[in-house]
């Protein structure tokens, strides 16, 4: 599953009365996902200096992977 289709899926399912258009959902999506990725890349260590910051790093790329959907969610 992608991450966008979890957060459409969330807001389909919201009690916000949604009478847009077909692609509402996923404009409504994009702001989200937009704030996330810049939130996670704020986060990101420049450099790994340690293994904690590698680890930390490498959790930071998974989560930008998932959230531009170049990466499955897990299971």
């Amino acid at each position: 599953m992608k991450f966008q289709e979890l957060l459409i899926g969330a807001i389909q399912r919201s009690e916000i009365p949604l009478r847009f258009e077909p692609g509402a959902e996923e404009a409504m999506a994009q702001p989200v996902t937009d704030v996330l990725q810049a939130w996670v890349s704020a986060h990101m260590p420049q450099s790994a200096k340690s293994d904690y910051d590698a680890g930390y790093r490498a959790l930071a790329v998974q989560l930008l992977a998932e959230l531009d959907g170049s990466a499955d969610l897990p299971e």
